[in-house]
């Protein structure tokens, strides 16, 4: 079970998108289309499916990423954990024990799309700075990666 203590910091975006709920969601759980504005993965769209994610391997990381599915909502909730880096690693790469929480919202002209990705503490100073800047690039490839027909 992820434990995020109150000494931790989170990464929260939130952008309007021009397209139904379904079809973000579409592009929030299937594994191709998660390939194409994230990572390569193996995801399973169930609760309580584990999956990973699979990014450049650096220092003692082996670039994996260990989630696991604890809330599965249809076309409105997905969370899952965040499990990746070395404890052996400093700085780019280190331990990161963490949530990452999907909420879509019907709104006029579309769905406003809010990310959360929660529990980066003292040691994840480094993956907070770049993850702070990489998760906007991520939300407008979802955005043009939801554009697409299906």
């Amino acid at each position: 079970m992820t434990n995020i203590s109150p000494a931790t910091r989170s990464i929260v975006l939130e952008r309007t998108m021009p397209y139904p709920p379904e079809k973000i969601w579409r592009a929030l759980t299937q594994s191709s289309l998660i390939a194409e504005w994230l990572m390569e993965n193996d995801f399973e769209p169930r609760l309580g499916a584990r999956f990973q994610f699979h990014a450049k391997p650096m220092g003692n990381w082996n670039g994996l990423v260990d989630c696991e599915i604890t809330t599965f909502e249809p076309p409105s909730r997905l969370v899952y954990t965040w499990k990746g880096g070395s404890v052996q690693t400093f700085g780019h790469g280190t331990a990161l024990d963490s949530i990452v929480e999907w909420t879509l919202t019907p709104v006029s002209g579309g769905t406003r799309v809010r990310m959360e990705h929660t529990g980066f503490g003292p040691r994840n100073a480094s993956a907070y700075a770049t993850m702070s800047g990489g998760w906007p690039r991520v939300l407008e490839r979802l955005e043009r990666v939801t554009g697409t027909p299906a």
